[in-house]
């Protein structure tokens, strides 16, 4: 079971009530220790991590479409690239990206601990500039990069994705600001700009699920 302090640090507000997600954390079994470690150290230092009611949706929805290759575009620690390579076969592949090498060596460290190491390939920079460079289509492309950067990474998925395929993007309802905001700021509005078009792309169809921050799941047709 999840402890108090770990539900506290999993609330997003302006989506569901505190009531529902201490319910929903605390019907979670208990994670391992490299993914308990993982959660202490982001709500001490702050890093931004999907937390574990997220990461099982992953895990779940690679397993649903037999996924062998997974893009993140966005990795901070790896705590969400272990979700991904323990949903993967022995030969899948999880490209983790991350623009700080600091992020990227920690992040190694975990992925020995957890035995998922051989099924993740570990690159730093840009994440838009490291997808752009890849010559294949991926079963599932994650989203979680800096959130003004959300439209400009609507144009560059699609080609990205095979049919079938899905991407998903992390922080859509951005703890409620996307529908409470009057005058949005940068981050809000590239958000609501995202979801626009995600929703009207002929190319994908689109749930917005209300879990912690808003995660948007597109399977692409």
């Amino acid at each position: 079971m999840a402890n108090v302090i770990d539900v506290a640090h999993w609330r997003m507000g302006g989506i569901t009530i505190e009531a529902v997600e201490d319910y929903v954390y605390n019907s979670l079994p208990a994670r391992d220790a490299v993914l308990a470690e993982m959660e202490k150290e982001a709500a001490k230092n702050k890093v931004p991590i999907v937390g574990p009611a997220v990461g099982r949706i992953l895990y779940q929805l690679a397993k649903m479409i037999n996924a062998k290759t997974v893009f993140e575009m966005g990795s901070a620690i790896g705590y969400s690239t272990i979700w991904w390579a323990r949903a993967l076969p022995a030969d899948g592949k999880v490209f983790y990206t991350d623009g700080d090498p600091k992020n990227a060596e920690k992040a190694r460290k975990y992925f020995e601990r957890a035995g998922v190491s051989k099924k993740i390939k570990v690159l730093t920079g840009d994440a838009l500039e490291l997808l752009s460079e890849q010559k294949q289509q991926f079963d599932i492309v994650f989203n979680d990069v800096d959130k003004e950067d959300y439209p400009r990474v609507f144009r560059l998925v699609p080609p990205s994705i095979r049919k079938g395929g899905l991407f998903i993007t992390d922080n859509v309802l951005w703890s409620g600001k996307v529908a409470t905001q009057k005058t949005p700021d940068k981050h809000t509005k590239a958000i609501q700009d995202f979801n626009t078009l995600l929703y009207h792309s002929p190319e994908f169809f689109t749930t917005i699920l209300p879990i912690r921050d808003g995660v948007a799941v597109a399977l692409k047709t």
